[in-house]
């Protein structure tokens, strides 16, 4: 039987690359989306016109009912989650003091509450099965810290934390907790940095060159796959090479 994997934030981006990468390699995949209807279900009909196994789901992280219901409606779909992947995330830049309070609390519900509510609706079914992987996607900036985006950072740092404490506590389940940290990926979220900006941030990337959606998308799979068994509670860098 197929293995089940929710990908949220799954309509573009990082999480379009991850949702085909696990079609392709025969999962059943859930492609969770909040905003995003159109692009979510033009990705959904391109994998199920090639005989792919996709399944749509609109549902907001940051509400943990939704969260459970998008747990409930894909067991009753498919049997089980085997693979959670947190990459729904927002990203405001500003000094601190010009940040709104709207900005801020926007980052921290999608970016922290929603990877824990994900985490905290899968764990009963994942505990229950005795096996699970749970990635999560945090960034380069919640290990370093960025000028101009300290609250993403912040909400970036709390999901590594969530991961490492996770990892222990459901470790004797047998259920694999880790993160993936890209670093400068070429996605719409850094679609507002000028070419200025971005020689200036490949200057300390040694690979020199910005990264792709899909290298991101093959980390996230081995982390889910028996071949990180034995790898729980680490944060697996992403990004060329970039000095922290």
């Amino acid at each position: 039987m197929s293995k089940t994997v929710i990908v949220t934030g799954a309509s573009k981006g990082i999480g379009a690359a991850t949702a085909i990468l696990f079609a392709e390699k025969g999962y059943n995949v859930v492609i969770n989306y909040n905003n995003s209807f159109k692009s979510a279900e033009l990705l959904a009909t391109s994998l199920s016109s090639r005989g792919l196994s996709v399944f749509p789901f609109k549902a907001d992280v940051s509400n943990i009912l939704e969260c459970e219901l998008i747990v409930k409606e894909t067991i009753h779909k498919f049997g089980s989650v085997d693979i959670l992947v947190n990459n729904a995330g927002v990203s405001f830049s500003g000094i601190i003091n010009e940040l709104s309070d709207y900005d801020k609390e926007k980052m921290f519900d999608v970016n922290l509450n929603g990877c824990y509510n994900m985490c905290k609706a899968v764990t009963n079914q994942m505990v229950n099965q005795k096996h699970g992987k749970i990635v999560n996607v945090t960034s380069i900036w919640g290990e370093t810290g960025a000028s101009c985006e300290v609250a993403y950072s912040a909400s970036k740092a709390g999901v590594i934390g969530l991961t490492k404490a996770l990892a222990k506590e459901l470790a004797p389940s047998n259920i694999n907790v880790n993160a993936v940290s890209p670093g400068i990926i070429d996605t719409s979220m850094n679609a507002h940095l000028s070419n200025e900006e971005l020689d200036g941030f490949l200057e300390e990337v040694p690979l020199g060159r910005i990264g792709k959606t899909e290298d991101v998308a093959e980390a996230i799979y081995f982390l889910s796959t028996e071949k990180s068994d034995y790898i729980t509670g680490q944060i697996l860098g992403v990004n060329g090479g970039y000095l922290i």
